[in-house]
């Protein structure tokens, strides 16, 4: 496998965690620069780890893992992007707790460390089914997983981008629309 295959690889990879980026850029725009910077960096980490895991570990677990993949996927953005619907819509409606109480703006969203671990596991699980072929191909798994790293977290850096325009977009609905983004990618996992 050259440097090409493996750059599409790492392209097709970092499919979910360019999503999941465009969707936490929109629902949190309260956060710091640097705190969504972070994303890039753990949803491109995990896209890399996950491979050599799967290169090094694979052959004990490769099909239980590959065989709940989708579901775990699910539950987990599933459960995350339900909860971002229901406080949308909530928050839409006017239905907030806070909504009462004079002075009380919207409550603000944190992306916490926590959030960011769940997802990049989330969307990476896929990569680990990659590292037990990649094996299967006598890749030389380092530099293979390294570039996926580097092309996910630079598919990641435009989701940022793309994002912060789609917020200005579209604007109270962006938690939602983040929330059925993630819906949708739990699905398309449980169903592939």
């Amino acid at each position: 496998m050259g440097i090409v295959e493996i750059l599409v690889l790492g392209v097709a990879l970092s499919a979910d965690a360019f999503a999941v980026t465009i969707s936490n850029t929109f629902v949190y725009a309260g956060e710091s620069k640097g705190r969504l910077a972070l994303m890039p960096v753990f949803f491109g980490l995990f896209q890399g780890f996950m491979p050599l895991l799967g290169y090094f570990v694979g052959g004990l677990a490769a099909e239980v893992i590959e065989e709940y993949s989708g579901i775990i996927t699910l539950i987990i953005l599933g459960f995350i992007g339900g909860n971002m619907v229901r406080e949308g819509v909530c928050a839409l409606l006017g239905l907030g707790d806070d909504a009462d109480e004079p002075g009380n703006g919207p409550a603000v969203r944190r992306l916490t460390v926590a959030t960011l671990l769940v997802q990049a596991i989330a969307t990476a699980i896929d990569a680990f089914a990659v590292g037990v072929s990649l094996r299967a191909q006598a890749v030389a798994i380092v530099p293979a997983a390294a570039i996926i790293t580097l092309t996910t977290a630079a598919c990641c850096v435009v989701a940022l981008l793309i994002g912060r325009k789609l917020g200005e977009v579209l604007g109270d609905r962006a938690e939602v629309a983040g929330g059925i983004v993630l819906v949708i990618i739990g699905l398309k996992a449980f169903f592939a």
